[in-house]
């Protein structure tokens, strides 16, 4: 079963067991892929489908902060409802050590010798660990370890 149709059934089981906080999530998921596909008209995938998802939890990752910052607990609750039932749908995360060899691996295999080459190694690793690491800090290791290089 893929990504969208898990999406369709979870839906569906949140409608019967009339659990809101998750149907809203849900829903929100949902009219983010359709509003894809009809812009774009095509069907998605998997993977494009694991990219609205992520964007999603980036969206209320930034949320919560600022919502935490204007002293919003009520509204930070949401978020974090919201969070956790878009989360459920990424690929599980990698550690930190895990991430650091993948790193090296593709500095390795792109023989990057400086931040010059850093585009290279970026797009090796964006399509390994897409929806499995924070590319904000996988580029942040990336640019240490080809300095260091």
């Amino acid at each position: 079963m893929g990504l969208k149709e898990q999406i369709t059934e979870d839906m569906k089981a949140a409608m019967r067991a009339k659990d809101s906080g998750k149907l809203s999530a849900i829903r929100l998921i949902t009219a983010a892929i359709k509003q894809k596909e009809v812009d774009e008209r095509v069907e998605l995938d998997d993977a494009q489908v694991q990219a609205i998802v992520e964007k999603m939890i980036k969206q209320r990752k930034d949320s919560i902060s600022q919502f935490e910052a204007g002293g919003r607990q009520d509204l930070v609750e949401i978020e974090q409802a919201e969070l956790a039932v878009l989360s459920a749908y990424m690929p599980a995360a990698l550690s930190d050590a895990e991430v650091q060899a993948e790193v090296a691996a593709a500095v390795a295999a792109t023989g990057a010798a400086g931040p010059q080459d850093m585009g290279k190694v970026m797009g090796i690793l964006k399509t390994k660990l897409a929806g499995r690491a924070d590319m904000t800090a996988v580029s942040g290791l990336v640019k240490a370890a080809l300095t260091k290089a």
